[in-house]
């Protein structure tokens, strides 16, 4: 089977979570600058999920373009990142409303942690399927981001009964982590592409 069906599900997927949140933002009845100011915790909360779900769309979309057909497996594991993922509007408008309290902001936290362990199993279910001498496999190699980010949303989640806004921090430090998007793959089919034109 083809990728095409998968991805075209996950993007729309991904863009209906997105819509979600947007629409838990609500609209002020004033019309002063100090009538944002109560929803300042929230807007955050948005902003930073927003920038969480374009980070997974873009690492997904980059996923998938080094993999060349989905078994059942990869399917389960990809429905088992959006399930994660889909859960981002939830956690999103419960701590951006509750001003980053503990419980709100660690489940938050596993959330963030799920997802990350979810993308890892989806990224193991494709080199399983495609074996280890695949383009995914030599690109990927040892994910060191993959398993800083789990360390920092598993030390987030402990922080947030301590320190709220120390939690807070960990979670954007998460997400610049991931800002720049991850070039290996993209320089494994540059030369894949390099090869077949020379070879031509």
């Amino acid at each position: 089977m083809k990728t095409t069906r998968l991805e075209a599900f996950s993007d729309g997927v991904l863009a209906i979570i997105i819509t979600i949140m947007v629409l838990e933002l609500k609209v002020p009845h004033a019309v002063e600058f100090a009538a944002l100011k109560p929803l300042f915790p929230v807007l955050l909360s948005y902003v930073l999920s927003f920038i969480y779900l374009g980070i997974y769309w873009n690492n997904h979309h980059h996923l998938f373009q080094a993999t060349e057909h989905v078994s059942g497996g990869i399917l389960w594991a990809n429905l088992h990142l959006l399930f994660w993922l889909s859960l981002f509007p939830f956690t999103t408008a419960w701590m951006g409303e509750n001003g980053l309290a503990a419980i709100p902001s660690a489940i938050y936290g596993f959330v963030l942690l799920m997802a990350a362990i979810a993308y890892y199993i989806l990224e193991r279910a494709i080199i399983a399927k495609e074996g280890r001498q695949s383009l995914l496999a030599r690109a990927i190699g040892w994910d060191w981001k993959a398993s800083a980010s789990i360390i920092i949303y598993f030390a987030a989640i402990l922080l947030a009964f301590v320190r709220p806004l120390i939690s807070g921090g960990l979670y954007v430090l998460g997400a610049l982590l991931w800002l720049i998007p991850e070039p290996r793959i993209e320089r494994k089919l540059e030369k894949q592409e390099q090869s077949k034109k020379a070879s031509r």
